[in-house]
């Protein structure tokens, strides 16, 4: 694939991300509402619990990782907890917005396999 497209994805990638996250912090935007209760009641347990704050740093310290370039392969690798877990949210608890839980797991996905050299030691085996 082309360089340059590759750091356009990046970059939109990592921007997109850290606007999300800095939005779990400070709420300058207003989030879609889930579509059904159960979905709502399972957000409002991960805000009251601060697991959304945690959310939000990870989602914030990968997005300056893909913007700056440094660490973002690691950060990819963390990242990927929280695709998951947004990916079945959407999936299982609010339907209606599937597109963003499998968008948001693609781009991680996708990145991590721009990444895939740098993970090679890890997957050796010993």
């Amino acid at each position: 694939m082309n360089a340059k497209v590759i750091l356009g994805i990046k970059i939109a990638f990592g921007l997109a991300i850290l606007f999300f996250g800095c939005n779990k912090l400070f709420y300058f935007m207003d989030p879609p509402a889930p579509s059904t209760k159960i979905a709502g009641s399972f957000l409002r347990a991960l805000v009251s619990s601060k697991t959304m704050m945690l959310v939000a740093i990870v989602e914030i310290c990968a997005g300056i990782a893909l913007l700056t370039n440094r660490f973002a392969a690691l950060m990819m690798l963390i990242l990927m907890s929280v695709s998951i877990n947004a990916f079945l949210y959407h999936i299982k608890l609010d339907v209606k917005h599937w597109y963003v839980g499998v968008a948001f797991l693609a781009l991680n996905i996708f990145m991590l396999y721009i990444y895939k050299d740098r993970y090679k030691e890890l997957l050796k085996p010993q």
